[in-house]
């Protein structure tokens, strides 16, 4: 594994927590959001994550070798389906179903901050790869230098 691939590699997660912390805080943003352009009450979203797949010789080789890894990428982001959606029950309520119940989104404020906390500590620890990626490569010119 080259230098570069690990800075990559760092970098990609960086990205990939990023924009899954931008998907949890959009599902605390909506937390009582009951009515979307799409009609209905908003979803939970989640990002999916898989492993980079590299297509070039040099990829494959490293993948032989056991020296796999190329970072991650997000494959999609998904709604919710699973959980089922907040009913309460409030007739003046102008979103409020014939039988008085209000349909608020599938999203727990404290699961969203339980996987915020998450992302925070992987985005972390990704800027410490990083970081030391770094550290080894100005090591590396220092050497050449004397």
């Amino acid at each position: 594994m080259g230098l570069f691939t690990s800075f990559d590699i760092s970098g990609s997660g960086m990205s990939a927590q990023r924009l899954r912390s931008d998907i949890i805080m959009q599902n605390i943003a909506n937390v009582s959001s009951t009515n979307t352009a799409n009609g209905g009450p908003y979803r939970r979203k989640t990002v999916v994550f898989a492993e980079k797949s590299g297509l070039s010789f040099g990829d494959v080789l490293m993948s032989v070798t056991g020296m796999n890894g190329t970072g991650v990428k997000i494959t999609s982001i998904v709604e919710d389906y699973e959980t089922p959606m907040n009913m309460v029950y409030d007739p003046a309520h102008p979103d409020a179903d014939e039988n008085g119940y209000v349909t608020y989104p599938n999203v727990n404020v404290v699961t969203e901050m339980t996987n915020l906390i998450d992302a925070s500590r992987s985005y972390e620890a990704n800027v410490t790869a990083f970081n030391a990626s770094k550290a080894m490569a100005a090591k590396g010119l220092e050497i050449g230098q004397n």
